[in-house]
């Protein structure tokens, strides 16, 4: 669970994912043309290594900053992104910020379960989003298998 969390901890971790986040959701329009194809995306101006990289560095510092703040929660960066793409579509203006959100809701409702299900035990949360990620990761599997 978040039990052992502090708000000090945020202050520290905060500005990290703050500047990933701002830099993602600036390149949220090249994104949607890299769903073309790296070389349509060209064409169309995109410096594709660069976006590559600039991106791979932001998401490297949020999930850095996120892992040293709460450690490892299985899933939630594979699930919620494809479950939010599959209800509001894969726009990254808009995809990009829902994800952040239903992540967020979907981590305080599997710490609600993680402390209440077993009580006084807590189950680590670790284990409620794994129970929830790995169907889900399967049924995305088989939704885009080859016929």
């Amino acid at each position: 669970s978040f039990s052992l969390s502090q708000w000090s901890e945020v202050k520290v971790v905060l500005p990290y994912v703050l500047v990933g986040v701002v830099v993602i959701l600036l390149y949220a329009r090249p994104l949607n043309i890299m769903q073309l194809d790296e070389e349509q995306a060209q064409q169309l101006g995109i410096n594709v290594e660069r976006l590559k990289i600039v991106l791979l560095a932001a998401a490297t510092l949020i999930t850095a900053a996120a892992v040293s703040f709460v450690g490892t929660i299985g899933f939630v960066g594979i699930i919620i992104p494809h479950a939010v793409r599959l209800i509001w579509g894969a726009d990254h203006r808009f995809l990009l910020p829902l994800s952040v959100l239903t992540g967020a809701i979907f981590l305080i409702l599997a710490d609600l379960i993680a402390r209440t299900v077993l009580a006084p035990t807590e189950i680590p949360v670790g284990v409620i989003t794994a129970l929830c990620g790995a169907p889900f990761f399967l049924y995305l599997l088989r939704l885009h298998r080859p016929p």
